[in-house]
């Protein structure tokens, strides 16, 4: 079974996150197939909007802390990143000619990345379920960039709250922030985003694509400039490692700054 299925049908890809069992985390092969599947949206002449979403009780859950965040420190610098390999999903979101609108329709758990790709996504359907997290900032990673991202979406001090805190919040919260295109009674959150391609569908493609752009334009210029004020190396330090083992754990973790 696919890691990630692609359908396309009525116009609409529908991207979908396959690995329930493990709450749709990401490991290094999600992240490979998933990246794969956007390239597919652009290069897939029937369709006119994605739609992602995931299968089982969470849209997903984040990174797969064993295979991404427990690889060895030698590795972990070799990557750059505990992402690794099949982690940067941002080249076929912010690459110039991939401009089909894209709709994120999530339930259960947004964690971590997940959050990532709700917010590169053009529009946000979430149920009222669901429940969003920076888990980079509890895991001593960088949040540079979700906090720069929320505040431009008009988040302001609830951006710099959850990314200070890395509380997790609800969807009516999203929804009371701005964050949220639509707001779906549990379970219908795909219904909702389908409703959503249809109407966009109804509009000249290339003026759609036009509007596409340039926000993926704009997010690109956050992106950058959050790695280029954001700190280096944290998935190198201590605490970072000694987040990662307190959380496989079930303990609490100790931290030292360093």
């Amino acid at each position: 079974m696919a890691l990630v299925q692609y359908k396309e049908e009525g116009g609409i890809a529908y991207i979908t996150l396959n690995r329930p069992e493990k709450l749709n985390a990401f490991n290094d092969e999600v992240g490979e197939a998933f990246c794969e599947a956007l390239y597919r949206l652009n290069d897939d002449a029937n369709a006119n909007v994605g739609i992602i979403c995931g299968n089982g009780r969470a849209f997903c859950s984040g990174a797969d802390v064993r295979q991404r965040q427990m690889r060895a420190k030698a590795e972990l610098e070799k990557l750059g990143s505990p992402a690794g390999r099949g982690g940067n999903f941002r080249e076929p979101f912010f690459r110039s000619y991939h401009n089909k609108p894209i709709i994120a329709a999530v339930h259960g758990y947004v964690y971590g990345l997940a959050v990532r790709i709700a917010m590169y996504s053009d529009l946000l359907v979430a149920a009222r379920d669901a429940k969003f997290q920076i888990t980079e900032t509890p895991r001593g990673l960088d949040s540079t960039s979700f906090w720069m991202t929320l505040s431009a979406f008009g988040a302001g001090l609830f951006a710099t709250e959850v990314s200070l805190t890395g509380r997790a919040w609800s969807a009516e919260e999203a929804q009371k922030h701005g964050l949220l295109t639509r707001l779906a009674e549990p379970g219908e959150h795909l219904m909702v985003a389908e409703e959503l391609a249809r109407e966009i569908m109804k509009n000249p493609p290339l003026a759609v694509r036009a509007v596409v752009k340039a926000r993926r334009s704009m997010l690109h210029e956050i992106d950058v400039k959050a790695h280029a004020v954001g700190p280096r190396g944290l998935h190198l330090t201590e605490d970072f490692h000694e987040s990662v083992a307190a959380f496989l754990e079930k303990r609490k973790a100790v931290y030292h700054g360093r």
